[in-house]
């Protein structure tokens, strides 16, 4: 057994190579969701959440906008038939700075809320995923249900109710093209992210690995060096002591 304190045994991966299988518990998977890998890069759940969220945004502010857009420019010209400019291009731009407003203004309404449902609902539908390390129709329907029941929550329990439907009724289909891309990609988001895991794992054991056969290469060597040399030294202060004159032997008359 090693000594305490000590470093990992020879032939051991130290810890920072890691496994190559996921962890065990789906907390620890929620929490490997939320952190950076070693090439300090998020997990692809969740760039997909950040991405789907801003599609949403982008979606709901053209869904929004743009009706908004063309409704405020007809409006205006339509109030605007008393009023007097002073030449045309005065006339076609004060109709286009309404519409302008109605279009950031109703845009902006429909594009913040697009954008949280989309957020709230991926991410509770991915957690669902990653704690139980597989993707089912269930997830949708119940990242649907709390996202509609969210929303519809401060109109009252009917009304929440409500929503809860309606969002579960959009969840499993959502879900099922979800799941209909990655069957035709050919793996799942949790095997991509297995044999991604896999694979830097094979990599990075390879690399500590090469790195201990020059750690031990070198300390072979300095060894050897240090061997070769306590020798000579050695070999030296014999020759040295043989080079010493001899000590007279002592006379009769001393003894």
């Amino acid at each position: 057994m090693a000594a305490p304190g000590s470093g990992p045994e020879l032939g051991s991966a130290p810890r920072h190579v890691g496994t190559a299988e996921p962890p065990d518990t789906g907390w620890e998977r929620l929490r490997e969701l939320w952190h950076r890998d070693e090439l300090q890069q998020y997990p692809e759940e969740t760039l997909n959440i950040i991405k789907a969220t801003f599609s949403g945004a982008v979606i709901g502010w053209m869904y929004g906008g743009l009706p908004a857009f063309q409704h405020a420019k007809t409006q205006y010209i339509e109030r605007s038939q008393a009023e007097i400019f002073q030449n045309r291009l005065d006339a076609v731009q004060s109709a286009h700075r309404a519409a302008l407003r109605g279009f950031i203004r109703y845009g902006w309404r429909w594009s913040w809320r697009i954008a949280t449902f989309v957020a709230i609902f991926n991410t509770v539908s991915t957690g669902l995923s990653v704690y139980r390390n597989k993707t089912t129709f269930s997830h949708f329907a119940a990242a649907g249900a709390f996202t509609g029941g969210l929303f519809r929550m401060h109109l009252g329990l009917s009304k929440m109710a409500a929503g809860s439907v309606l969002g579960a009724a959009f969840g499993i289909p959502a879900g099922g093209l979800l799941m209909a891309v990655q069957k035709l990609a050919g793996e799942s988001i949790q095997e991509k992210r297995l044999r991604e895991r896999r694979l830097l794992h094979e990599q990075k054991l390879a690399e500590w690995k090469a790195r201990l056969n020059v750690t031990e290469a070198d300390l072979k060597e300095i060894v050897s060096n240090t061997q070769e040399g306590t020798m000579e030294r050695d070999i030296e202060k014999i020759q040295e002591l043989l080079n010493l004159p001899k000590n007279p032997l002592p006379s009769k008359d001393e003894n």
